[in-house]
């Protein structure tokens, strides 16, 4: 693996060379019961207006990736009737990718008086947690959505009632060495404030 992306040397080196990599291109196991439990409990620590905790993970294990694959293919023949074998084939290839696989689940709880938006900034901050705390421990972490987390059929297998896929998350080892993508530059997203006229 590159020795520039993901240097845990310091918390701050990891945060500057923090590196997604491909879920399809892990290999291996995933982390032991006890550094799951780690990472689990570091993706909690977030921002939590009202320590509501609208946000759960569910760990799919290795015995049930079958099962999973044969979801998504139901899951795929009602959103694409025309879905061709290849693309069957890529449904059971996702449900086995290496690692450990974590579906990330948006919990917000209506009608109080935390927005529901605030929550979802929460949930997203705990998978980027998770992303961090993997990455830490020596694994490396993907973090993808597609048409899985969207389809009502997969929805319904792993939330409840106002409950929706904030994403798949996979942690494992790199198949292969993880490459740098290119980044916005500061200009890009960085401004003063100006203040209007009142």
């Amino acid at each position: 693996m590159n020795n520039m992306l993901n240097d845990r040397s310091s918390a701050l080196s990891l945060l500057r060379t923090r590196r997604s990599a491909k879920p399809q291109a892990m290999t291996g196991l995933g982390p032991s019961e006890t550094e799951l439990n780690e990472i689990l409990s570091i993706a909690m620590r977030v921002p939590d207006h009202g320590k509501l905790h609208p946000w759960r993970l569910v760990i799919v294990s290795d015995d049930q990736r079958d099962q999973l694959a044969a979801l998504l293919r139901q899951a795929l023949s009602e959103e694409d009737p025309c879905a061709t074998i290849a693309h069957h084939t890529k449904e059971d290839e996702f449900a086995h990718y290496g690692g450990t696989l974590a579906v990330l689940i948006s919990a917000p709880i209506e009608g109080h008086k935390i927005p529901v938006w605030e929550q979802q900034l929460s949930c997203g901050a705990a998978g980027m947690n998770l992303l961090l705390a993997a990455d830490a421990l020596g694994y490396v972490a993907g973090w993808v959505t597609g048409w899985r987390a969207y389809s009502e059929r997969v929805r319904l297998a792993f939330c409840g009632a106002g409950e929706r896929i904030g994403g798949f998350i996979f942690i494992g080892h790199p198949g292969r060495e993880l490459e740098e993508r290119p980044r916005p530059s500061l200009s890009e997203v960085w401004s003063s404030w100006q203040p209007p006229r009142l």
